[in-house]
């Protein structure tokens, strides 16, 4: 008689997990039709845009910050007399160029 009683429980106990888990299944999928997806596209949208400018300005700070250390590498190098200068001068030159030219592009190919 025990048996039935505990596998009794047991069947009520599963069958309320199953309810349980079907409820919130059906609650996250109402959920997830709140938001148009041309409302949302827009909403992303004006958000990047928004951040655009601040991440170019972090984009040139970051570009001064590398281009004083580089320029200070190249000095030392240029006093020390090493014969790579010239190749870390300009490796060093080229690359703070890549950087504010990136930056300019991208501003002006999505129009910011």
């Amino acid at each position: 008689m025990k048996s039935q009683k505990t596998h009794f429980s047991s069947a009520v106990v599963n069958f309320l997990r199953h309810t349980l888990a079907t409820i919130t299944l059906l609650i996250i999928s109402l959920s997830l039709y709140a938001q148009d997806g041309n409302s949302g596209i827009t909403a992303a949208t004006t958000q990047v845009k928004s951040y655009f400018t601040t991440g170019t300005s972090l984009m040139y700070a970051i570009g001064a910050i590398v281009g004083l250390v580089g320029a200070i590498k190249v000095f030392k190098k240029w006093n020390d007399g090493e014969h790579d200068t010239g190749k870390v001068a300009s490796s060093w030159f080229g690359s703070c160029i890549f950087l504010v030219v990136v930056a300019t592009v991208l501003k002006s190919f999505f129009g910011v």
